[in-house]
């Protein structure tokens, strides 16, 4: 997996100050993506276990509330197979931390289902460890630049458990 951007403080992609890792890879391509460089699965830089220890490091400051993923696209089969891992390890080291996550796709449609379109391995094992997810495509025509971390009225934020 390639990683295009960490932002070690970010106030804009969940609630509090928050280390913001955007992944690489989207197949999802809303018109008016606002980081559509990070639809190339290449874009940026591989996300190695220097690039690992790097976040788990820059969590480590208690002013910092946790973690947000997004993209790019966290749910495509092969940044999930990355990120499983990853978030336990966050999880493990930052019990109190927490953690949210942006995706293009409908939990409860393209997820959570055992059909679900995005479903893997590594889905469930994801969803146990986010607290927060912000689900569903950006929809040019439903942007609203005053809704709070999210860009088109359609997009939902939900509160885990996701996985009982």
């Amino acid at each position: 997996m390639n990683y295009g951007e960490i932002k070690k403080i970010d106030i804009a992609n969940g609630e509090g100050v928050r280390v913001s890792l955007f992944v690489s890879g989207c197949r999802i391509h809303c018109p008016g993506c606002f980081n559509a460089c990070t639809w190339d699965f290449f874009y940026g830089k591989p996300f190695t276990k220097e690039t690992e220890d790097e976040v788990i490091s820059a969590l480590s400051p208690e002013f910092i509330e946790g973690l947000t993923v997004l993209g790019g696209e966290p749910f495509e089969p092969e940044n999930q197979a990355v990120l499983a891992p990853f978030l336990e390890r966050v999880r493990e080291t930052y019990p109190k931390k927490t953690i949210w996550c942006y995706t293009g796709y409908v939990s409860d449609v393209d997820l959570i289902p055992q059909d679900g379109k995005k479903r893997t391995e590594f889905t469930d094992r994801m969803l146990k460890c986010i607290d927060t997810l912000v689900d569903g495509p950006f929809i040019l025509e439903q942007k609203d630049l005053s809704l709070q971390f999210r860009g088109s009225k359609n997009q939902r934020i939900i509160k885990g458990p996701f996985i009982k």
